[in-house]
């Protein structure tokens, strides 16, 4: 599952629609298999560069409960609660997807959607074993 690395572009009023579509279309598969687990990333996605962060955040919450040993649902689970001011609950997660091995350190320093989570104070902890784990895994 590929982190939400384009959220937060601009979109113009005919990508609007085609989001909208989509989103529809995935809603749909889900009110009939609510635990399909690519049906929700692909959801959590589009709400998420739709601007619809708090049901981005709700999906990635039930990704969570669906697959908790993956680094992936987690970060983009501290995204989503990065995007809604919930920054506790972000570093949480972040903690959670460093603990289960998500490295692309490289991304995450420059994540549009973590942009208010760096801004926090508590950061400087997370920037600090994030460098111990960048320096341990080479």
């Amino acid at each position: 599952m590929p982190t939400k690395n384009n959220s937060r572009k601009k979109v113009n009023r005919a990508e609007q629609r085609d989001l909208d579509t989509k989103i529809e279309f995935m809603e749909g598969i889900l009110r009939r298999d609510p635990a399909y687990v690519d049906a929700l990333q692909l959801l959590g996605d589009h709400y998420t560069q739709r601007g619809r962060f708090v049901d981005g955040l709700q999906v990635d919450e039930q990704l969570a409960k669906l697959m908790p040993d993956s680094p992936i649902v987690f970060y983009n689970l501290a995204c989503s609660y990065s995007l809604t001011d919930k920054f506790e609950a972000a570093f949480q997660a972040l903690d959670r997807a460093l603990e289960l091995g998500y490295r692309d350190f490289t991304w995450l320093v420059k994540d549009p959607d973590l942009k208010k989570l760096r801004a926090q104070p508590e950061y400087q902890e997370m920037k600090e074993k994030i460098l111990r784990l960048k320096n341990d895994a080479r």
